[in-house]
């Protein structure tokens, strides 16, 4: 299939899928998703391919959602919200459940959602620019996608802590501190790192890596799904709050928000 905003490229049983968005810094609306969801499915009837890289065009690996569209969003009915609000778990849980193993090759900036898919891989290899930053709480709004505990998963409750509630940025460096990075690396040798990485694997028993795989990620997150399921209605009853309205427009007028509790 051709797609609007990705590319893939499979050669040596190794494809490199891209965010291919960048005048919008690969920024994820609904149809970026939605590409993103089906590539992810994809690989299911795929048995040449055994591992999967992620990077972005450009300067950033994903700036997140796509606010320019979001308005468009809420002019939706409720029943549609709902629906559509859930387009970032169903990429993120297609991309969770790629039998091949995956890597992140992390280019610039994984922020809000950006960073939910840089964290849903196996792997991560950050160029030296790379930061992560979760924009949300400063937007009013919980994190959705259900991706809180892989943040917490790969990080631990404190960083995640200040990731998430803090809103911290924090940069290469320390990320490989952290642990969240396997390396760190010049931008122009970042793809050539993640395809030297991916060789170690591709090298593997696919069939034995695969299942090892999934039962790793099954003793690690057995009961997230059940445990995030409504973080999207949770993100549009934010949407209600006159704090989200003063983000909203302290965003807009590019200035900090006052935030009341209502």
């Amino acid at each position: 299939m051709t797609y609007q905003h990705l590319t893939v490229e499979r050669r040596d049983h190794i494809a490199v899928v891209t965010l291919n968005r960048p005048q919008r810094c690969n920024a994820l609306n609904f149809e970026h998703l939605s590409e993103i969801e089906h590539c992810a499915l994809s690989f299911r009837e795929d048995a040449d391919t055994r591992v999967v890289i992620f990077t972005g065009a450009g300067k950033h690996f994903s700036s997140g959602a796509d606010l320019v569209d979001f308005p468009d969003e809420l002019a939706q009915p409720l029943v549609v919200r709902r629906r559509r609000f859930r387009i970032g778990e169903r990429a993120l849980h297609a991309m969770l459940g790629i039998d091949q193993i995956t890597i992140a090759a992390w280019n610039g900036g994984a922020i809000g959602g950006g960073a939910c898919l840089a964290t849903a891989a196996d792997f991560r290899i950050g160029d030296s620019h790379c930061f992560i930053q979760y924009p949300e709480i400063d937007l009013g709004m919980n994190l959705m996608w259900q991706s809180l505990p892989l943040t917490v998963h790969l990080l631990g409750p404190t960083r995640a802590k200040r990731l998430v509630i803090g809103g911290e940025r924090v940069h290469a460096e320390t990320l490989r501190d952290w642990g969240l990075l396997e390396d760190v690396v010049p931008p122009a040798a970042l793809l050539s790192t993640a395809r030297t990485f991916a060789a170690t694997y591709v090298n593997k028993s696919p069939a034995a890596a695969q299942m090892i795989k999934r039962s790793i990620n099954q003793v690690m997150g057995a009961l997230d799904r059940a445990l995030m399921h409504m973080d999207a209605d949770q993100n549009l009853l934010t949407h209600t709050s006159a704090d989200q309205k003063a983000a909203a427009a302290a965003y807009a007028a590019k200035s900090e928000p006052r935030f009341s509790g209502d």
